[in-house]
Order: C-alpha cells, then sequence, then structure tokens
C-alpha cells in the first residue's frame, strides 16, 4: 500500500503499455495528455487517439488500467477514470480538380461489348465539336482502344511539353477533338495483358497528365460492362452523367438495364444523362426513306420509357458507318441521314446536361470505403 502518488508514477507505468500500431510505448507516442491529476488514491488523465474509429482504443485503456494497478498499487482508483480523445483533424486542402479546365464530363457506357459504344462515343464527340463546343475524348477501353483507329491516327505519335513545372502529354487532335488513348502508346498489333490495377493506373495517368485545356465537353468512351475502370474512373472524376448505349436486342437491354442500375447505385450516384439506340434499324444508302428493324422495333424506345431516362437518339445501321470507323473519317463529319442523327443526339445531350446542372447538385467523386 503506497501513502503518496506521483504523476511520474504514473507515466513510468504507463511506459510499459504499448501502441500495437506501431510499437512504441503510449508515452513516447505522445498518446497520454498532459492532464494527470491525483486526488488521494483517484487518478484520473486522457488518452490521445489519432480517430475516434481507431481499433485498439479499447485494449489500450484497459492495458493503461492494469499496468497502473501492477506498478503503481493494487488499490488505486483507476477504472473508469481514462478519458478517450481524438486529435483535431487538420485543416487539409482541397484536392486538386484534376480536369479543372473542363466543364462536363460524360461517361460512354454500354453493358456489353458489339453495340457500337465506341463509334457512338467518337461520332458524339465530332458532332459536338461541329455544333462549336470544345470537345475532348479520352478512349478509357485499354484492353481493346479504337479510337485512334476511327480517327485515322493510329501512327500519331505524343508529345510532351511542360507547363508550371510538371510535364503534360498534349492531346491528338482532329476534326475539332482532343483525344488520348492508350492505342496511342502501345503496340495494336499485340494483347495488352495487364492487371486491373495496372491498367487503371495507366488510364488515371492519362486523365492526370494530359493537357486538356479548356473544355465544354469531356466524353469519356468506357470499357463495356462493369469493371475496375469504372470504379477509377468514377473515384477520379466527379461525372457530369452517364450516357448508356445499347441496340434494340432484349439481350443487349438487359445488359443495359445493368449498366444503368450500376451508375445509380447510392455509392456511385452518377446522374444518367439518357440512353441512345443505335442500330436501331438498316436502311440502305440509296434508299434513305425505307427501314428494315433487323435487331428488333423500338427496345431502346421501350427501356428508355421504363426505366425513367431520355432517349437522346436513335442511330440507324448505314454502310457508311462502317466504311468511316474502318478509313478513320467518323460518318458524323459528313451530311448523311445518319450524321444527322448524331448531331440531333448531340444536341439532345446538351440539352439534357443542362437541365441536369439546372436541377441536381455537382456530383461528387466516389470515396474508397473500407
Amino acid at each position: 500500500m503506497i501513502e503518496h502518488l506521483y504523476p511520474k508514477q504514473i507515466t513510468d507505468a504507463l511506459s510499459t503499455v504499448r501502441y500495437p500500431g506501431t510499437g512504441k510505448n503510449i508515452v513516447e507516442s505522445g498518446m497520454v495528455e498532459d492532464d494527470i491529476r491525483i486526488d488521494d488514491k483517484k487518478v484520473s488523465f486522457s488518452l490521445i487517439f489519432d480517430r475516434p474509429t481507431d481499433p485498439f482504443i479499447k485494449s489500450i485503456v484497459k492495458a493503461a488500467e492494469t499496468a497502473i494497478l501492477t506498478y503503481v498499487g493494487e488499490d488505486v482508483d483507476i477504472k473508469g477514470n481514462i478519458n478517450v480523445i481524438t486529435r483535431a483533424p487538420e485543416n487539409k486542402p482541397e484536392p486538386e480538380h484534376p480536369l479543372k479546365g473542363v466543364k462536363n464530363i460524360i461517361g460512354i457506357s454500354s453493358g456489353k461489348g458489339g453495340v457500337g459504344k465506341s463509334t457512338v462515343s467518337s461520332n458524339l464527340a465530332v458532332a459536338l465539336a461541329r455544333l462549336g463546343y470544345k470537345v475532348g475524348l479520352l478512349d478509357a477501353d485499354v484492353f481493346g482502344p479504337s479510337v485512334p483507329k476511327m480517327f485515322g491516327v493510329e501512327d500519331a505519335q505524343l508529345y510532351i511539353h511542360e507547363i508550371d513545372g510538371k510535364n503534360l502529354i498534349i492531346p491528338h487532335e482532329r476534326y475539332g477533338v482532343k483525344m488520348l488513348s492508350i492505342g496511342f502508346l502501345v503496340d495494336r498489333n499485340s494483347a495488352q495483358v495487364w492487371r486491373g490495377g495496372m491498367a487503371s493506373r495507366a488510364l488515371t495517368q492519362l486523365i492526370t497528365d494530359g493537357d486538356w485545356g479548356e473544355l465544354d465537353y469531356f466524353l469519356i468512351d468506357m470499357p463495356p460492362g462493369t469493371s475496375d475502370i469504372h470504379l477509377t474512373l468514377v473515384q477520379t472524376l466527379a461525372m457530369t452523367g452517364a450516357v448508356v448505349v445499347s441496340t434494340p436486342q432484349e439481350v443487349a437491354l438487359a445488359d443495359a438495364r445493368r449498366g444503368i442500375a450500376m451508375f445509380r447505385d447510392k455509392n456511385i450516384n452518377v446522374p444518367i444523362l439518357g440512353l441512345i439506340e443505335n442500330m436501331a434499324w438498316f436502311t440502305p444508302e440509296k434508299h434513305p426513306d425505307e427501314k428494315y428493324y433487323i435487331f428488333g422495333q423500338d427496345g431502346g424506345v421501350k427501356l428508355a420509357k421504363e426505366l425513367g431516362v431520355e432517349l437522346l437518339g436513335q442511330i440507324p445501321v448505314v454502310m457508311s458507318i462502317r466504311q468511316g470507323g474502318d478509313d478513320g473519317t467518323p460518318v458524323a463529319t459528313g451530311d448523311s441521314v445518319t450524321a444527322q442523327a448524331f448531331l440531333h443526339a448531340a444536341r439532345e445531350l446538351t440539352e439534357a446536361v443542362d437541365r441536369r446542372n439546372n436541377e441536381l447538385p455537382p456530383t461528387q467523386v466516389v470515396q474508397v470505403k473500407h
């Protein structure tokens, strides 16, 4: 039994308690607040933790009580007298927006491959540029980049210049569209065998290290389906909204439903700007008034109505679309019936973006939760 207690006895006892996260004792780690109070046999003080969710709080408090009872005296009144406080959060500056000169960021998505998503992305970008907007296009399909082929720039060389002490990639520009693609950086005759993390890092670099400048619309040609790439994009960029591409076929519409559900998930919460029905019908070049519904009729129209989203446009199947993609001249550069369909979809998209921006708050970057 001890007659007098001193603060040093308390700190000496607490120096035997180690914090599991670092292996250091809690005294040298600065976890014991300078507020030790002694009233006869009653001892009280505070322990400091970095965050209220620290998993070791309870075990450290119990270990501190045990240390004092063991090394100071078993008759010390310590149980329930240890206060837990957390450090004040630092006022960290907001992270710089990676595309601070871009007004609207739009993801072009599809639930499955083969519905012409890249064709739609490329032609929408060209159509927006024809309407007088400043447009950027990112080919985010790192495993199957096709934008360079569609713009006829497969052999283009990328260059880097320095701005404000940082080396930035200069996007290639054609038909009024600034574009970057992993296809510019790899051998187009070789398959890209990358793990998800490698692909995500490559994509993030194209976004953050690209000198995109001032843009009205930044379109992202996303990979088909749902994957790590989609998560990387919504964690890197606050998207204005998404456009989902589908064909009229039931199997494509089922995948489009899943794609829309992904963006509407409460943890992602990216607004759906609308749906584009590609390959809506076949029209012979020489008979533009004829329509043959080879993939079904108005499937996209019905899905848009069912899910309460805008139908931005129906794009017909015309030989010139395929020829334009193969030749590197997007069909939207011309005046065909298909070009007019893309111009109509582009106008509808700008109106949908204006409505979204007037009615909804800005989208937030998705935060990773473990």
